[in-house]
């Protein structure tokens, strides 16, 4: 284990606290956007409430990637170049077997719902495999500040230096969803017999449930790069993805995920439509990136970090619609990753401004703390 330079906040205020009093900012207001088939849908620049109260948790982190909180509150996070760190205890562990190659790394976390009694904690990270690169979702112990491998839950996803998908996380039921990219191989995320460009559905021990629609792991297809994975009030699977790069950037979605379907990747995409396949709930448009890395659900809106686009979204929900798309801190904190809600009520957000994209600056990267109901209502 490694110490790691990192500045603690923890339930009392120690260190840097960032107050942001009323005042008017370029994000506070909303995004244009267009919400779903009808681009005609969309929302005008509207007022959001200037309040907001913002604290620094962590500082001098490497990329992070996601976070978990253990039944203490305290927080474990990925490190993309293969690191797990205890941020309250200020220890790391070195996880065997990461490849940080481009987007690839250690990338998502998610604790058993029993984790207080079998303590299993499971990790997607990118490993070699001969010359290549593949994506697979292992399985261990954590127990004092110890990482014991356990088993592997499901490998042979394909895995690049773009487009890994990552986000793993436990739903309603009981069941581990995991969100894969395609691996820059678009032609592959149009196959259901491919974990590439798929969100993937397995119990707690890797086997393939009753109800999968395909008889395999895969409950959804047609994905470019997934990552964000999030549930609303009535038990519905959203989630967000990366839209087409490059120089024809934007694009990007929010998806309602239905068994079975077919997103349409690379075929449709934005308000394009064919017979089998699923337009996007709400895109960003062929002139605006989002570049959305995670998915949280609070209080009716889907919530989640932009990277290029460098600010926090909320997309307000209207039963299996989206009503709006609403924007915060705009360019304050530079690329944003992770929104997670921990146990305390409040949003903790991972900023990415070492991945080789950004613009680093003194402290970064950074975990901040948010209020929600100071910030957002």
């Amino acid at each position: 284990m490694k110490k790691t330079g990192i500045l603690l906040i923890a339930f009392i205020l120690v260190g840097v606290g960032v107050w942001y009093a009323s005042r008017e900012a370029p994000s506070e207001t909303n995004e244009p956007t267009s919400t779903g088939p009808d681009s005609s849908a969309t929302s005008a620049p509207a007022e959001v409430p200037a309040r907001e109260m913002v604290t620094v948790v962590a500082t001098d982190l490497e990329i992070p990637w996601d976070i978990a909180f253990l039944p203490d509150g305290t927080m474990l996070v990925t490190e993309r170049p293969g690191r797990l760190v205890h941020i309250e205890e200020n220890r790391s562990i070195e996880v065997d077997g990461v490849e940080h190659t481009g987007e690839g790394g250690l990338l998502g976390i998610a604790l058993h719902p029993n984790f207080e009694q079998n303590r299993y904690l499971y990790l997607y990270q990118t490993t070699r495999v001969g010359s290549g690169l593949e994506n697979r979702v292992n399985r261990y112990v954590y127990r004092d500040n110890e990482l014991v491998f356990d088993r592997v839950i499901v490998d042979g996803i394909a895995g690049a230096p773009y487009h890994d998908g990552g986000r793993i996380e436990f739903g309603p039921n009981g069941y581990l969803w995991i969100a894969t990219g395609d691996a820059t191989s678009e032609a592959d995320a149009q196959s259901s017999q491919t974990f590439a460009g798929g969100i993937l559905r397995v119990t707690a021990d890797g086997s393939t449930p009753e109800g999968n629609p395909f008889g395999n792991e895969v409950w959804s297809y047609g994905h470019r790069n997934p990552q964000g994975l999030a549930w609303d009030a009535d038990g519905r699977l959203w989630s967000s993805e990366h839209g087409r790069s490059g120089l024809r950037s934007g694009m990007d979605e929010i998806n309602l995920i239905e068994p079975g379907a077919n997103y349409g990747w690379p075929v449709i995409e934005g308000d394009e439509m064919q017979e089998g396949m699923t337009s996007p709930v709400a895109h960003s448009g062929p002139d605006v990136t989002w570049a959305p890395a995670s998915a949280t659900y609070w209080d009716g809106s889907i919530f989640f970090g932009g990277l290029k686009g460098e600010a926090v979204y909320e997309a307000v929900l209207d039963e299996d619609e989206v009503a709006d798309i609403r924007r915060y801190f705009f360019g304050e904190f530079g690329r944003i990753r992770t929104t997670r809600i921990g146990p305390d009520g409040m949003m903790y957000i991972t900023t990415s401004n070492r991945d080789g994209r950004g613009e680093a600056g003194q402290g970064d990267d950074r975990i901040i703390r948010i209020d929600p109901e100071q910030v957002f209502r």
